[in-house]
C-alpha cells in the first residue's frame, strides 16, 4: 500500500544531522513507492532553502539535493515565511513587502505560512518531523 507523506524539518542544512537524515528518509520512502507531497522547513530548517549555501566541493550539497529530489518527484518545498524572514531567508514577494534590497530563496522553494503545513497534514497519511 502506497502512503502519502509530509516531512517537517527543523534542522539546518549544515550544523546537525537532522535535515540530511530527513533527505535520506525521503529517498528511501520514494524508493519504496510511497509519495512525498510536501517538505515543510520550519525554525532553523528554513536554512535548507537558502541559495547562498556554498559547501566545499567534497561535501554533500543538501540544498541542491532537495531541489533535485523535488523536481524529479514533483514535491513541494516550503519554508515557513515567518521563520525564514527572522533568519534572513527571503523570497521575492517578501523582499518587496518588507522593502529589502535582496533575495536568497533557492529555486524550487516557496515561502508559506503555517496554514500550508496544516493543509498538507490534512491530506497526508503520515507526517514525520525531523
Amino acid at each position: 500500500m502506497s502512503l502519502n507523506y509530509v516531512l517537517v524539518i527543523e534542522g539546518p542544512a549544515y550544523g546537525d544531522q537532522s535535515a540530511r537524515t530527513a533527505y535520506q528518509f525521503a529517498e528511501a520512502l520514494l524508493g519504496e513507492g510511497h509519495r512525498l507531497s510536501r517538505v515543510f522547513f520550519y525554525q532553523d530548517g528554513v536554512h535548507n532553502g537558502s541559495a547562498l549555501t556554498a559547501p566545499a566541493s567534497d561535501e554533500f550539497d543538501l540544498v541542491a539535493a532537495w531541489q533535485s529530489l523535488a523536481k524529479q518527484h514533483n514535491i513541494e518545498l516550503q519554508t515557513c515565511v515567518a521563520a525564514a524572514l527572522r533568519r534572513g531567508v527571503v523570497g521575492e514577494q517578501e523582499a518587496e513587502q518588507n522593502q529589502l534590497s535582496a533575495t536568497n530563496l533557492a529555486e524550487g522553494f516557496e515561502q508559506a505560512g503555517l496554514g500550508g503545513l496544516a493543509e498538507a497534514m490534512l491530506t497526508a497519511d503520515r507526517v514525520i518531523q525531523f
